[in-house]
């Protein structure tokens, strides 16, 4: 148009936007702000990210071409959203845990706020074993102002090891979850000899630990066992599988015991990490109702989903 200020309103198109009349030229046009636009379509982005929509429903509902909606998709997954780092000087209690995406070659680590059950921070394509990768991860968290007070993690040494290098002041609550549920692989669903018998309902009660009076009887309890099977399972010489995994139950619930009850002086830890079980569950599910995307849209979606789900 000839770009004249001197316009009047004109009725409306049959889609519903404003049209406008030039008194100079005498045309008719309508305005675009394409920053209005580009928001108003991150709507059924997220709808489609967040909550497992197809492309198909998504055109039916907003009366939008499958095209358009493509088109929609592609656009907000060619943008990289801007990490936050506020506030997080305040978050003084933390739940940490990693999975597997796909088989076990691709994993992701996510970190929860414990208080309010919220997710911090999340990195897709992580290798929670690697002790350096864990130690430039946790470095940036420091610097980004996280200053935890409690970590409460699954129990893998790397993570535990680049925790205390990174924060050597810092509570660390080992998963009650995953100490319960290892010790029960290990000690098989039905053992045949006496002490797995025994160290199979140690590893039963100890998610149920409530107090300091029960977390006292339970240490008696694991002490007693010691005394009687665990000096004689450590020297036996016998290396069959079900005898090695026996002596790594033993093992794993004596070297955990030290980190396993700090929730009992302090209620805002968590116990187990299930809070980011639950949330990897949510988000898998999520990632099955899209998969097929390329390598690099896939490393957008969890980028995004990290970030809409903050």
């Amino acid at each position: 148009m000839c770009g004249s200020k001197n316009t009047k309103l004109n009725g409306l198109y049959l889609n519903g936007r404003q049209r406008f009349y030039c008194n100079e030229c005498e045309h008719s046009f309508s305005r675009h702000n394409k920053v209005v636009k580009r928001s108003n379509e991150s709507l059924w982005f997220k709808e489609w990210l967040c909550e497992g929509y197809t492309i198909n429903q998504l055109s039916r509902i907003s009366k939008k071409s499958e095209r358009k909606i493509r088109s929609i998709i592609d656009y907000w997954l060619n943008v990289t959203p801007q990490v936050s780092y506020a506030n997080w000087a305040d978050v003084k209690y933390l739940v940490f845990d990693g999975s597997f995406i796909w088989k076990r070659k691709t994993s992701a680590v996510i970190l929860l706020n414990a208080e309010t059950n919220k997710l911090i921070h999340g990195v897709y394509d992580f290798k929670e074993s690697s002790f350096q990768a864990l130690i430039n991860l946790f470095h940036e968290l420091k610097s980004a102002g996280l200053s935890p007070r409690s970590f409460t993690v699954d129990g893998l040494p790397a993570v535990i090891r680049a925790l205390t290098d990174v924060w050597p002041d810092m509570i660390i609550q080992r998963c009650l979850f995953h100490i319960q549920r290892q010790g029960l692989k290990w000690c098989r669903s039905y053992p045949k000899t006496l002490e797995a018998k025994k160290l199979r309902l140690l590893f039963l009660s100890i998610i149920n630990i409530a107090t300091l009076e029960e977390r006292d009887n339970f240490l008696l309890s694991v002490k007693k066992w010691e005394d009687i099977y665990g000096c004689k399972i450590k020297d036996r010489p016998e290396r069959g599988r079900v005898f090695s995994d026996l002596k790594r139950a033993r093992s794993m619930l004596l070297n955990s015991l030290p980190n396993a009850f700090h929730y009992l002086h302090d209620a805002k830890i968590a116990k187990t990490t299930n809070l980011a079980e639950g949330y990897f569950s949510f988000m898998k599910t999520r990632y099955r109702d899209h998969r097929g995307l390329s390598p690099l849209k896939r490393k957008a979606f969890f980028d995004w989903f990290f970030y809409l789900k903050k």
